[in-house]
């Protein structure tokens, strides 16, 4: 027998089952960023190289550690994709969606980082995302939290997330706090680990969420980004702040919420769970005021989010919080004799057009009656419909029902429609 070939490392299967739970997850991820007005867009798995390194930069961990990253036969080197908004600005720059116009878009898909796998993180996993250009007030910012709450509620988890804020400021601000940063820092460089060490001073910003108590017992005398914000993203700020607090939504300021990416600016956020463990972010995203400009569009200001949808599957299961899954059928056909399998999908086709949302199943394959009625049980239908010599002369077929304990009845095909159109919501 020949070898059994298995799934790339950190590449996973999602098998019958566990899609129907994503296809809820993604029916409420659709219909919610609808109700806002938002659009669906698709774009490319690979895209060149530069792009990422000229959007989340190059001294990022994505960048130097975990992009799947070749050369193709021309000898251009193409990238898969690690996330989306960089994707998300390319495509809306070479497609005349942004310059001097408002959009609100949407995408989801998979993305590519080479991690270590652990549960919650693969090395391909599913990002659903959202992005807003051509808009620079806060009243936007708010729009995209005040939709993640909503998703929270459809979910029915929103005591079991948390939502975090800061701003960055613009880039001037930043740029001065990283100075006074990197000189705090350089007086404790002692008592800093490696990975610190390494950061601080191509990305001292990230110094900020390190894991590492002894490093975050330094920090708690570090300067503090909000002391360096100019006037312009302190109003944006509060704003903000006062939009969330008359809509009801909790927060909490957390100044050392940087994000891993070089291209926010001003706000940031993040959902943050308890109830996963160490991979406790649900959703996180901010403003990027600066990346359409950076990647050769006209400027134009942006907001939005993402979030690992496996991340979120695990959450919700975890919680039990995925709800009733719809079945795989509601009805199954069984036949005997010729001349009914003949007719069975002709009539199934017949419910199918006249059920509107009827989900049926024919027998294949032959077998005698017990046979199908077992896989009739098996297929998780609340009825199945038997179709014999007799029922064939007569135009009628027989319901059985599968799940409770009702009577087996014999009904003409017309009366049939009318008794399984309640199965079909």
């Amino acid at each position: 027998m020949a070898k059994q070939i298995q799934a790339v490392r950190g590449m996973n299967d999602c098998l019958p089952g566990d899609t129907q739970v994503w296809q809820k997850v993604e029916a409420v991820l659709r219909d919610t960023v609808a109700s806002y007005g938002y659009q669906e867009i698709r774009f490319p798995i690979v895209e060149s190289t530069d792009l990422f390194k000229r959007s989340i930069g190059e001294v990022t961990d994505i960048v130097e550690k975990e992009m799947y990253t070749f050369e193709d036969r021309n000898g251009d080197s193409l990238t898969l994709r690690p996330e989306g908004t960089a994707v998300c600005v390319r495509a809306g720059n070479q497609g005349g969606l942004l310059y001097n116009q408002e959009q609100r878009l949407w995408y989801m898909g998979p993305m590519f980082r080479h991690e270590r796998p652990q549960k919650g993180r693969y090395r391909q996993f599913h990002q659903f995302g959202l992005e807003a250009f051509g808009i620079a007030t806060a009243d936007i910012d708010a729009e995209v939290i005040l939709l993640t709450a909503r998703l929270w509620k459809a979910f029915g988890i929103s005591d079991h997330v948390r939502l975090e804020l800061n701003s960055l400021g613009s880039n001037e601000a930043r740029a001065e706090y990283r100075d006074a940063l990197v000189a705090f820092l350089e007086q404790h460089i002692d008592k800093l680990d490696e990975d610190s060490k390494r950061r601080m001073y191509s990305n001292p910003l990230r110094v900020l969420d390190s894991k590492n108590p002894d490093v975050q017992a330094i920090l708690v005398d570090a300067p503090k980004l909000s002391e360096h914000l100019d006037e312009e993203s302190k109003a944006h700020f509060a704003n903000l702040c006062e939009r969330l607090d008359a809509a009801g939504v909790e927060y909490q300021v957390n100044e050392k919420l940087v994000r891993g990416l070089d291209y926010y600016n001003r706000t940031v956020f993040e959902w943050v769970t308890e109830s996963l463990g160490a991979q406790g972010t649900v959703c996180a995203g901010g403003r990027y005021d600066g990346l359409v400009e950076q990647l050769g569009g006209k400027a134009t200001p942006a907001v939005g989010f993402a979030m690992g949808m496996e991340r979120l599957v695990l959450l919700l299961q975890a919680l039990e919080s995925v709800g009733e899954i719809r079945r795989n059928a509601d009805v199954y056909v069984a036949a005997m004799g010729d001349a009914a399998s003949i007719q069975a999908p002709v009539i199934a086709e017949q419910l199918r057009t006249e059920v509107a949302g009827l989900r049926v199943q024919v027998h294949c394959g032959g077998g005698n009656f017990k046979k199908q009625l077992k896989r009739a049980d098996k297929s998780d239908a609340l009825v199945a419909l038997i179709l014999g010599e007799s029922e064939l002369a007569e135009g009628k077929v027989t319901v059985k029902y599968l799940r409770e304990e009702k009577e087996q009845v014999t009904v003409s095909l017309e009366e049939v429609k009318t008794l399984l159109a309640d199965l079909a919501v």
